[in-house]
């Protein structure tokens, strides 16, 4: 093994380092903010009581979210997208190349049953690719963007 390849080997073993102490950190800013916050926000919600009818919908025709928690969805990470004809695409084959609208570096955008609710990174956990969140999108825009 040449002492390029241990160099590489080695900056490669930093920066899984590096990930892994960030990620760590991220976490515990999050717990302790959630710890911070947390007990302040539980403190002031007023939940109204939907009686025990044991239909969905409270008395003022609220919704009863308990009956869409076990819906299945469908999530997606979008790198990019682009168009192109019938005739290009029946040539595409191993190694073929495809140009996507996006520049490298750009986030992802994370899409759950085709709707836009936040953009992320790339992130390798134990061999795994997975998601960080970077911003996610308002519950109120993803409203307005239904309609």
């Amino acid at each position: 093994m040449s002492d390029e390849d241990n160099e590489d080997s080695s900056n490669q073993d930093d920066m899984a380092d590096d990930w892994a102490a960030a990620m760590e950190q991220q976490a515990n800013e999050e717990s302790t903010q959630q710890e911070e916050e947390g007990q302040d926000a539980v403190d002031s919600v007023d939940f109204e009581d939907f009686g025990d009818s044991g239909q969905s919908g409270g008395a003022e025709g609220n919704p009863d979210l308990d009956v869409i928690l076990d819906i299945p969805v469908s999530i997606a990470m979008e790198v990019g997208s682009t168009s192109i004809t019938i005739r290009n695409l029946l040539q595409l084959n191993q190694g073929s190349v495809v140009e996507l609208d996006r520049l490298a570096g750009e986030p992802l955008d994370v899409l759950v049953n085709g709707t836009l609710i936040a953009h992320g990174e790339v992130v390798v956990v134990n061999e795994k690719f997975g998601i960080r969140m970077t911003d996610v999108i308002s519950p109120s825009e993803r409203i307005k963007k239904l309609r």
